[in-house]
C-alpha cells in the first residue's frame, strides 16, 4: 500500500521546461477570449468514405479530418485576414501568406508546432501529405530548424485524444488558435427535405477559436469562426480531389469560390 506522503520527483526536460515559459508568457501578454462552434462533417465524411481506401492504399496513411478544416480555416483567413497577423504596439501586422502551425504531441512528452509553409496554396490532399510529413519527422526527431519557422497560424488537435471542450493558448507572437475537438455521431435538427425539419444522426464536432482581444473583437471573432463551419460544411470538397478521384453523385454542395489573402514555436495547447 502506497504511503500517501511518498512524492515521486520527475524532473523537468528541456522541452518541457521550455513549453512551460512559452505558455506563461503567452497566458500574460495575450488578452485570451474563446468561441466555440459545432460542426456538422457530414460533407467531409461523404468525400472521406469515397476517397479514404484508395488514398490509403496509395499514400499509405488515413484521410484524417484535419486537413479538411486546414483547408476551411485558409478559406475563412481569406475573408477574415486578421486572424492571420502579429499585435505590436503601433499596429496590428496582417501576413499576406499562411504558415499553419500543427500542434503535435511527442508521447505525452510535450507538444512540437511545425508549420506548413504557404497554406494558402495548398488543397487537401497537399495539406495531408505535409501534415502526415511534419508529424512524422517531429515524432522520430528529424526536423529541421525551417521546420518551425514562419508559422502564423495554429491548429491545435486534442479530438483523437476524446476531447469534446479544449480552450487553447495562443502560439505566440500569433493572434488565434483554433483547436479541433472529438468528433462522434450525436442528434442534431437537419432539413427534411419537405420543407421543415427532423432529429438526425449525424457527424458533429466541436471548434473552439482562442483569439487575442486586442487584435480584434467579437463580433469579428464569431463571424471567422462561423466562415470557417461555412466551408468545413458546404465547400466542394470533391473538386479538392479532382474530378476523377469520387464519382460524380457523391456529394452535392455548394462551393466556396477561393479568395486571395488580402494585403491588409515551440508549443501551442
Amino acid at each position: 500500500m502506497a504511503d500517501v506522503d511518498e512524492v515521486v520527483r520527475v524532473p523537468h526536460s528541456t522541452v518541457r521546461r521550455r513549453i512551460a515559459q512559452h505558455m506563461i508568457k503567452s497566458a500574460a501578454t495575450s488578452a485570451h477570449v474563446y468561441a466555440m462552434i459545432d460542426i456538422d462533417y457530414g460533407a467531409v465524411d461523404d468525400v472521406r468514405r469515397q476517397v479514404g481506401p484508395q488514398w490509403r492504399h496509395e499514400h499509405g496513411f488515413g484521410l484524417t479530418y484535419l486537413p479538411f478544416v486546414a483547408r476551411a480555416v485558409a478559406i475563412a483567413i481569406a475573408r477574415y485576414p486578421q486572424l492571420n497577423a502579429r499585435f505590436t504596439d503601433d499596429a496590428l501586422e496582417v501576413r499576406r501568406g499562411i504558415g499553419l502551425g500543427i500542434a503535435v504531441d511527442v508521447d505525452f512528452a510535450g507538444l512540437v508546432v511545425p508549420v506548413v509553409a504557404n497554406a494558402h496554396d495548398l488543397r487537401v490532399p497537399d495539406l495531408a501529405r505535409a501534415i502526415d510529413d511534419l508529424a512524422g519527422r517531429t515524432r522520430s526527431g528529424a526536423l529541421r530548424g525551417a521546420d518551425v519557422a514562419g508559422g502564423t497560424f495554429t491548429l491545435s488537435n486534442p479530438g483523437p485524444f476524446g476531447a469534446r471542450t479544449t480552450l487553447p493558448i495562443i502560439n505566440q507572437p500569433q493572434v488565434a488558435i483554433i483547436t479541433v475537438d472529438a468528433i462522434a455521431p450525436r442528434p442534431a435538427v437537419v432539413a427534411d427535405g419537405a420543407g421543415g425539419t427532423c432529429l438526425a444522426i449525424r457527424p458533429i464536432g466541436n471548434l473552439t477559436l482562442g483569439w487575442d482581444h486586442r487584435a480584434f473583437d467579437g463580433a469579428y471573432a464569431a463571424s471567422a469562426l462561423s466562415a470557417v463551419r461555412e466551408a468545413l460544411e458546404t465547400h466542394d470538397w470533391r473538386a479538392e480531389f479532382g474530378s476523377a478521384a469520387i464519382p460524380a453523385t457523391a456529394i452535392p454542395a455548394t462551393a466556396i469560390p477561393d479568395a486571395p489573402i488580402p494585403d491588409a514555436a515551440i508549443a501551442a495547447s
